[in-house]
């Protein structure tokens, strides 16, 4: 992630300039924002506590458990990329942390075989090494909203950056992208008494690259490059490693830095992929089955605080009780008013009446 404005110019003014750790002059958000396409406003109706890292770029990225039989007991998996997992209720209270150093991104699958039992596999992509990329593995308890580690897997040279799980005919894959843009596919064996893990594939864009999800119903694995685009792979470990690219960050639909990636699968192939346009605090949507590009969102101030500078973002469709009947959409807050970083907690009711029939 390359912050386009620092927090204390978001909050002196929309016009003030600000400089990236380079130095250089970039572009007001005034601007930007002019120069995007329009927006469509929601707010958030929940949030989380913060994270325990205070004035820093802290909060990152989130993951959902959904539990289909008592939604309101689902869980959110969020990192505090300075000092570990966060493991939080759906009314944004934490339940558990932990210390589990810099891992950046976070995602978790259930149904996995786990040292001989069925279970929820938490992956992180840790950079407590920034010389080479680890996998950091964990097991979710449901029933105590607890973590415990699990062990480490080779996530190959470079800086840890982005991670997703997918699912093939091959079995359970970590995608790993690295801050260069090399992105790493790790075939993952979590059943016996410690996880292993082998890559077995290896993809790559051309500059600094992050979030990505897997739609595991079509094999697609969609990835940002911060100042390019969003693009899509083939997700299967036999695949082809030729991107295709979906959108472009030209500025207007979406805004650089490109950053999380979400999915809302709909059917059998249709649904929603969701981008971070973190240049102009909005959220992009494009059509699944075509690519097409559907509209932009922003999470303003209400209640609760809207969202800004967001990285990480996650989507989940179903029902997670009376506040989010349709799905949960949850975004990284970067400039979470006077306090550490947080997630804002969005029903995708409000997000799907505001974009409006598509």
């Amino acid at each position: 992630m390359s912050r386009r404005l620092s927090m204390a110019a978001l909050a002196a003014g929309p016009l003030l300039l600000a400089g990236c750790a380079t130095g250089e002059t970039e572009v007001p958000v005034a601007m930007r924002i002019a120069n995007a396409t329009p927006a469509v406003s929601v707010t958030a109706r929940g949030e989380t506590t913060p994270v325990g890292t205070p004035n820093a770029d802290a909060a990152d990225d989130p993951a959902i458990w959904r539990n289909a039989a008592d939604p309101l007991k689902s869980l959110i998996v969020g990192t505090d990329k300075k000092a570990g997992l966060y493991v939080y209720g759906i009314d944004g209270q934490a339940r558990d942390f932990l210390d589990a150093g810099r891992v950046n991104n976070v995602d978790l699958k259930d149904g996995v075989a786990i040292s001989g039992t069925t279970g929820i596999l938490v992956a992180a992509s840790d950079r407590n090494d920034i010389a080479h990329a680890k996998i950091a593995l964990f097991r979710l308890d449901p029933a105590t909203a607890k973590l415990t580690a699990l062990g480490k897997l080779d996530g190959g040279a470079g800086e840890a950056y982005g991670i997703c799980l997918g699912r093939d005919e091959a079995g359970l894959s970590a995608f790993i992208v690295l801050k260069d843009g090399t992105i790493h596919q790790v075939l993952i064996d979590a059943s016996g008494a410690a996880p292993t893990g082998r890559i077995v594939r290896t993809m790559k864009l051309g500059t600094q690259s992050e979030g990505c999800a897997v739609d595991d119903r079509t094999h697609i694995l969609y990835v940002a490059e911060e100042d390019v685009g969003l693009w899509r792979f083939d997700a299967r470990a036999t695949g082809s490693t030729t991107p295709t690219k979906i959108a472009a960050a030209d500025g207007r639909n979406l805004v650089p830095d490109a950053e999380g990636v979400a999915i809302a699968p709909i059917g059998a192939k249709d649904g929603y992929v969701l981008v971070s346009s973190q240049g102009d605090n909005a959220y992009v949507v494009y059509r699944l089955r075509d690519d097409s590009y559907v509209g932009r969102f922003r999470v303003v101030d209400g209640t609760i605080g809207g969202s800004k500078e967001t990285d990480g973002i996650e989507l989940m469709l179903g029902d997670f009780g009376p506040a989010y009947p349709g799905g949960l959409f949850i975004a990284q807050d970067g400039h979470n008013a006077a306090a550490a970083q947080n997630f804002k907690l969005v029903a995708w009711d409000d997000i799907v009446k505001a974009l409006g029939p598509k």
